[in-house]
């Protein structure tokens, strides 16, 4: 797996595999694979874009911003990387994959899929019993699965760990579950409480694992490892001695500070940072020292003005008019030191001309 294609092409990639899957088994719901694609494909599109979205966020301020030029989950591509990125790439896209169809099962897009009451009745902990409507998380990663796991269809180190780093991402899912409870007593006490298990916000499965991502692990086993039933064995011990929670990689990340047109990697050079601002981030903050300074370059200040809708009113009836207010912002970009000298001197030669035309 490449950090190398577009997120599109990658969901196409996805349905396609799914309709060459032969069949799936939820629930005790036996169907064919051309009628599960048609019930499911619009989830998975969505998952997978959904997922590839959150890596945008989640990275929008780090030398590599996930680049859809620079994304590719196909197993097929001599190009593929097995770095700590394309880890990431594939745990939060498998996230979004099973995120959105539990999603859509709990609104009853599926016929079925419904909650997950299998616990409910039972004691969960200290004064409070299952119960409820809790997502079914158990449907969504069962299709999930199938669908995302068939891209992978080597034997090879790469594969288990994509196949480990997918599973890593339905594990982020499940782990970022909330609990939620309703009281029962009489007058409004407390006495017990029923709870059942709701998904989070999609932003605290892509947080949670950005934290898993800083902590990725380095499996070093040897290249071409694969060829034989002694290595493929010696594969699947390795990754079995690993918590699934976890992200691993089998490579060091490259220098994405520079273009590297083999790679696909665009660099920092032109890429806009941060300095100022109301509730920013720590790393937010460090951005332009991160994306700029480290990596050689320096930081280019620069006016824009930005048009907005401002002081709407309505009148009746029935329209809203709005008036056009103006705003100059200063924006932060990554230059080359020279690129940068040379501009400043050429704004300051002009400074000069001018004022001396004043004088005359």
């Amino acid at each position: 797996m490449f950090l190398h294609w577009e997120a599109p092409y990658y969901i196409f990639l996805l349905l396609t595999h799914m309709r060459s899957c032969c069949c799936w088994s939820v629930n005790n719901f036996l169907m064919t694979g051309p009628k599960a694609y048609l019930i499911y494909s619009s989830s998975v599109a969505a998952g997978a874009q959904s997922g590839i979205e959150e890596c945008k966020h989640q990275f929008a301020w780090d030398r590599w911003n996930c680049p859809e030029r620079g994304l590719q989950l196909s197993t097929h591509s001599s190009l593929r990387s097995a770095n700590r990125e394309a880890a990431f790439v594939h745990a939060i896209s498998s996230a979004g994959v099973m995120y959105t169809l539990t999603r859509n099962c709990s609104l009853g897009d599926f016929d079925n899929c419904g909650c997950d009451d299998s616990r409910n009745g039972q004691r969960g902990g200290h004064g409070w019993l299952w119960g409820g409507c809790s997502d079914n998380v158990g449907f969504g990663e069962a299709i999930s699965k199938q669908f995302v796991d068939a891209l992978e269809t080597g034997q090879d180190a790469r594969a288990a760990m994509n196949l480990h780093n997918n599973e890593a991402g339905r594990k982020a899912v499940k782990g970022t579950m909330q609990r939620t409870c309703k009281c029962h007593g009489v007058s409004g006490s407390c006495t017990t409480q029923t709870c059942w298990l709701q998904l989070p916000e999609f932003r605290e499965v892509g947080n949670y694992l950005k934290e898993k991502y800083h902590r990725a692990l380095k499996v070093d086993l040897l290249r071409g490892a694969g060829n034989s039933a002694a290595s493929r064995g010696a594969i699947a011990e390795t990754f079995s001695s690993i918590s699934r929670k976890e992200l691993v990689h089998l490579e060091d990340s490259p220098d994405y500070c520079v273009e590297n047109h083999t790679l696909g990697l665009p660099g920092t050079e032109g890429r806009e940072c941060l300095k100022k601002g109301k509730n920013l981030s720590k790393w937010e903050k460090r951005s332009c020292k991160r994306l700029c300074g480290e990596c050689g370059l320096a930081v280019e200040e620069r006016k824009a003005e930005m048009v907005s809708s401002c002081n709407c009113k309505f009148h009746w009836c029935c329209a809203v008019k709005c008036e056009q207010c103006r705003k100059t912002v200063t924006k932060y970009f990554c230059v080359k030191k020279g690129g940068q000298r040379g501009r400043n001197e050429s704004a300051t030669g002009r400074r000069k001309n001018l004022r001396l035309r004043k004088k005359h």
